[in-house]
């Protein structure tokens, strides 16, 4: 348990760092437009203030987030009255929603990003976190609203 919670935190910084790189380079590069790459500046300005958080402390201490930008990892399932961010794939079968949170793309993102393209993957989302709204029925343990960054979680380590 220990080395996994070691190699999450070592996952979080390697992507951290990886994104740093990209927009280092990019500047470097003289490529100062954001939207080569299909992304807002506001979507990477979100990066800077976002908390990293992982879902199992998320479901623990929802009230200690309210409000806050966060920055979590988990599996993504979109269908109508079920958008939600999942800690596992199973959770998303096995309907286990109160292990999941409602989610909600911002419109700057959603105009250059379809965000159904990552359905049923493990993806990275940045977004406001709202511990009061629950979701469809108030199913879920909150919503991930305002979200306007999502990544497909290993998709950079695949590469290496």
């Amino acid at each position: 348990m220990r080395y996994a919670k070691h190699r999450n935190s070592k996952n979080m910084k390697r992507l951290l760092f990886f994104i740093q790189l990209l927009l280092v380079s990019l500047s470097v590069l003289g490529q100062t437009r954001i939207d080569t790459l299909n992304l807002k500046k506001s979507a990477m300005n979100s990066l800077d203030i976002a908390e990293p958080v992982s879902l199992v402390r998320l479901i623990t201490y929802p009230e200690k987030y309210d409000g806050k930008r966060i920055m979590v990892i988990g599996y993504l399932h979109l269908e109508f009255e079920s958008d939600a961010v999942y800690l596992h794939k199973q959770d998303n079968d096995n309907d286990l929603s109160k292990n999941g949170f409602w989610v909600n793309f911002s419109e700057t993102l959603t105009k250059v990003i379809n965000p159904s393209h990552y359905n049923d993957k493990y993806v990275l989302l940045i977004g406001t976190f709202d511990f009061n709204h629950k979701g469809h029925m108030d199913m879920y343990g909150g919503t991930l609203r305002n979200i306007t960054w999502i990544y497909e979680w290993g998709l950079w380590k695949k590469a290496n």
